[in-house]
């Protein structure tokens, strides 16, 4: 007989949870080392990242300390009247951060000290040219600084015009800095020409108009081209309309009497003829007190022409206010004289 464990089921061991709980165990491990690798991926790109900001935040730090260094700099090379170093200074100031606190202000302060200042003399700094082309730009830069130390401002802006046409980006600073200061010399200069003949209020301002382009003018300048303007538009009126012509003449004679043009009448000569035009024609619309009133006005201004119109003035104040009466004389008090007694012998 068979031992009766023979006929009893043989039970077979499951080998297969085993195998999935190591399976289990594998992707574990692979999910750690990937996290692992990405915690150190992400800090350091953190790190990368947090790298670049320290250098830009120090470079930034380091540009503004040279802005602030330049703007000081600038300031004390103004105080000290190297106007030219001041301007290098303020420039790179103006380059980096236009908008720094009192840098604008401080350099339309030192361009007015360069224009008030006798012309600096240039001196040729010496260039290396890297290739022949620019020999010509820097002959015609030489010779645009001739005319400006000889104060020829025709010649200075003509050499200027032909450096720009050679080489418009040849030394761009100074040559900007050249045609400011010959327009606006120029444009003064033809505004207040000695020769009353030679003056010029059109092309005066627009010199100065030119000249604005390339830096903030003075106030000099300002108040010149304003008083020209006003001039001009006075003169518009002149033989057509003398209410608005005496007006205008009236406002630039309050600021520039002695302002003329080539005619070489000044405001304050246009601004009495004006009002004895106008005086005349209220005379003869018969506003007699109109009259007068604008005569008196005219006859402020110093002029010989005055004299022969004092009569005229006279006639239109006696139908303004009347003609004086004659006071009747009164006779002497006759008196009789006392008869006196004579003394006693």
């Amino acid at each position: 007989m068979s031992d009766i464990n023979d006929t009893q089921p043989t039970l077979v061991k499951d080998t297969q949870p085993n195998k999935v709980g190591k399976a289990a165990k594998g992707r574990s491990r692979l999910l750690a080392v990937l996290g692992l690798l990405l915690l150190l991926v992400l800090g350091g790109l953190a790190g990368y990242g947090s790298g670049i900001g320290v250098r830009r935040s120090a470079q930034a730090t380091l540009v503004s300390q040279q802005i602030q260094e330049q703007y000081q700099l600038g300031l004390q090379a103004m105080q000290a009247g190297q106007y030219e170093v001041a301007r290098m200074h303020l420039e790179f100031v103006i380059r980096n951060n236009p908008d720094y606190p009192g840098v604008q202000d401080a350099y339309r302060e030192l361009l007015l000290y360069l224009n008030i200042t006798p012309t600096p003399t240039y001196t040729l700094t010496p260039t290396i040219t890297p290739t022949p082309d620019l020999r010509e730009a820097e002959a015609i830069y030489a010779s645009a600084v001739e005319a400006l130390n000889n104060r020829d401002w025709d010649a200075a802006v003509a050499h200027l015009d032909s450096l720009r046409r050679v080489a418009p980006t040849y030394r761009t600073i100074d040559v900007d800095g050249m045609y400011y200061i010959a327009l606006r010399n120029r444009g003064v200069g033809k505004i207040l020409a000695y020769r009353c003949q030679d003056i010029n209020l059109e092309g005066g301002i627009y010199d100065i108009t030119l000249a604005e382009r390339f830096g903030p003018l003075d106030s000099t300048a300002i108040a010149l081209r304003a008083n020209a303007r006003l001039y001009l538009t006075a003169a518009s009126f002149w033989q057509l309309d003398w209410e608005n012509a005496r007006y205008y003449f009236g406002q630039v004679a309050l600021t520039a009497p002695n302002m003329m043009d080539a005619s070489c009448l000044t405001a304050n000569e246009r601004w009495r003829y004006a009002t004895v035009q106008l005086a005349a024609q209220k005379q003869a619309a018969g506003d007699y007190c109109g009259a007068s009133a604008l005569y008196e006005e005219a006859f402020t201004v110093y002029s010989a022409e005055n004299e022969q119109l004092y009569p005229v003035a006279t006639q239109v104040y006696y139908l303004c206010y009347g003609t004086p009466t004659t006071p009747t004389p009164t006779p002497p008090l006759v008196t009789t004289p006392s008869e006196t007694p004579s003394a006693t012998p």
